[in-house]
């Protein structure tokens, strides 16, 4: 399988190229006998990490004994060689790269769940909408062709011949949609949406989520020499994010404006950067976050990905996650 692209897709919203800048922020430590920990994040500073720069600005971490480093990632920093190597000590990756690592030797364990429900969706003029996947029979769809194999699982999910929709090659852009040069786009819920309504550009989207295409992705990611090793430091970690999320949660918004005052160099429009941290909020909140807590998984949303997963031509067993970390968090 080739594995979705999402190098343009994070890349839209940040439109300065000083957004590579800085490759990693913390807080001075407010003691010398704070454990110096690296958590590596999957792509550019944005909102997209809100929660974990709330649990900074808060002193959640520090008051856990932790003086953490918020790696940025990017088109060059991966997440997966900084974690495997120690130095970082858990990375944010998503399921099917960690499946794909995994496969590969990695030793990697996903230890709790920040977004319940993938991100990809279908988004489409609303004049012209896309409500379900019914809808894009006889449609042209604009995306990489890189992710194929994810508009092909939710044809399969869904009893789609993925033959009747026309795939037309496109850069991560909603320009192609606007001008009318396809009838709709794959990306995330989160960025060509927002741009689009930023600009006055009335859309609609279908979270592929909701047609049963279940992908746990902003996982957080640890190895499991970690897990034995260094399990105290894990679990404080993971509270403090917790608490983070719990913050962003009750306002949004804050968490918006906190992102735009924390990296005034990475280009973040303010207006996008609040649509952005409204529209995570279902992704990452539930039914089953309110029950046990923000990161929480079960044995069924495990087996859910790993139905998908197979579909993305990824063999994973559910050992691939491991809850023991949460239930200390939360114990």
């Amino acid at each position: 399988m080739i594995k979705p692209v999402h190098l343009t897709r994070r890349f839209f919203l940040q439109t300065s190229a000083a957004g590579f800048a800085a490759s990693a922020t913390a807080l001075p430590a407010l003691a010398a006998n704070l454990q110096p920990v690296t958590f590596q994040l999957s792509w550019l500073h944005s909102v997209q990490f809100g929660g974990s720069y709330i649990a900074m600005k808060n002193g959640y971490w520090s008051d856990l004994g932790l003086d953490v480093s918020l790696a940025q990632g990017g088109p060059n920093a991966p997440v997966e060689p900084p974690v495997v190597s120690g130095t970082a000590l858990v990375g944010i990756s998503a399921a099917d790269y960690t499946a794909a690592a995994v496969e590969q030797g990695a030793p990697f364990k996903i230890i709790a769940v920040a977004m319940q429900k993938n991100p990809f969706a279908i988004a489409s003029l609303s004049g012209n909408p896309v409500n379900e996947p019914a809808d894009l029979i006889g449609k042209k769809i604009g995306m990489a062709v890189a992710n194929t194999p994810v508009l092909q699982a939710l044809c399969t999910l869904n009893g789609i011949d993925i033959n009747q929709i026309e795939i037309v090659p496109t850069q991560y852009d909603p320009a192609p949609l606007v001008s009318g040069q396809v009838d709709c786009l794959l990306c995330w819920e989160t960025d060509l949406p927002v741009a689009m309504t930023v600009q006055g550009v009335e859309n609609t989207t279908m979270l592929m989520a909701d047609y049963g295409y279940a992908v746990h992705s902003q996982t957080y990611i640890a190895t499991e020499e970690s897990l034995t090793e260094r399990r105290d430091t894990l679990v404080s970690l993971l509270k403090g994010e917790v608490m983070g999320w719990n913050d962003y949660y009750k306002d949004t918004d804050a968490a918006a404006a906190l992102a735009v005052e924390m990296f005034p160099d990475a280009g973040l429009d303010p207006e996008a950067q609040k649509l952005q941290a409204a529209r995570q909020v279902p992704l990452m909140f539930s039914d089953l976050t309110a029950e046990h807590g923000f990161g929480w998984f079960t044995q069924d949303t495990v087996a859910e990905n790993i139905e998908t997963l197979g579909l993305l031509g990824r063999k994973v067993t559910a050992d691939l996650w491991d809850r023991s970390v949460l239930e200390e968090v939360y114990g």
